[in-house]
């Protein structure tokens, strides 16, 4: 969907008017591409970059029991794509590898210029799990290990798609379908709570969002424990349970673009360091495999990207 479709929609419906309102106010009338605000973790001294897609510092302060020491930071994304943009986009990553439950990187790649030296797409074939409609934690661990292996004097980033929906780690329905199924509408399920047309209860929510981050846990700690050397666990953006957005004051849902409330953009810093550091050295990125479109798409579909 283009920016003047997007406007259309949002005229024609006063929630989404009012998100977008609120978008041109932390966008400064689109003078800013990101929050300017957001630290560039990218810059920061680490062997190993865990990112929990969606997750909120506050439910990771209370959540998680990893070891390490603790700090709260500023993301200069609301949304995976911005976190990549903002972050990525024509940097010099010769030296990282980039392992990923998420396609939105491949969906953008005409857009976005990743310069990693090799790029890990576990959502393609055997990576997915038709099940749950998602990449499940313990499959990234894995794949991680393994690029590990190959690829001993690179820096790591693993980019796990939950705590963000789908919901694998709760069994929940509420009035106007299930919460919990991928399959159920074509239109992510904080999109149906932000129109109203899914009613359900905001602790409901909760248990099912915190579930999913807990289904997720054991296998970060172990790729904490087995790859070694310094590791951060933080997240590309945040998310909204039904808080009062800002300047405009509607209950908002999800994680909207291009809109930087506290909800949206604290995010976990954990860092834990665990025997000898990693020697990093760059190489050449590597060529990049194409994935057929109409897999992408179904891919981002299931995982609740669709507008």
């Amino acid at each position: 969907m283009d920016a003047r479709s997007r406007l259309s929609r949002a005229i024609g419906t006063p929630v989404l008017f009012c998100r977008h309102a609120n978008r041109l106010y932390h966008r400064r009338l689109g003078l800013r591409r990101c929050n300017a605000g957001g630290v560039d973790p990218f810059d920061a001294d680490w062997d190993n970059l865990l990112v929990l897609d969606a997750c909120r510092y506050d439910m990771f302060e209370r959540r998680a029991d990893l070891p390490g020491r603790l700090e709260r930071r500023e993301s200069r994304a609301s949304t995976t794509v911005e976190f990549l943009r903002a972050n990525v986009d024509g940097r010099d990553l010769a030296d990282t590898v980039y392992v990923t439950a998420n396609p939105q990187l491949h969906q953008h790649r005409e857009s976005i210029e990743a310069r990693f030296a090799a790029v890990v797409d576990v959502w393609r074939d055997d990576g997915w799990s038709d099940e749950h409609g998602t990449v499940l934690p313990e499959t990234v661990t894995e794949r991680a290990l393994r690029a590990a292996e190959e690829h001993p004097n690179k820096r790591l980033v693993v980019h796990y798609m939950q705590p963000h929906y789908p919901f694998v780690g709760a069994d929940a329905d509420f009035d106007g379908g299930d919460f919990t199924d991928a399959e159920a509408d074509e239109e992510n399920v904080w999109v149906q709570l932000l129109q109203g047309r899914l009613d359900a209860d905001r602790s409901d929510i909760w248990e099912c969002y915190d579930a999913n981050l807990d289904r997720a846990l054991p296998h970060v700690e172990e790729a904490m424990r087995e790859l070694g050397g310094k590791t951060v666990v933080t997240a590309d953006h945040g998310n909204m349970v039904g808080e009062r957005a800002f300047p405009i004051p509607f209950r908002e849902w999800g994680h909207p673009r291009g809109v930087y409330t506290p909800e949206l953009v604290d995010v976990p810093w954990l860092v834990y360091e665990d025997g000898p550091r990693r020697a990093i050295s760059e190489s050449t990125p590597g060529e990049r495999d194409a994935a057929a479109d109409d897999v992408v798409a179904e891919r981002l579909r299931d995982l609740g990207y669709a507008e």
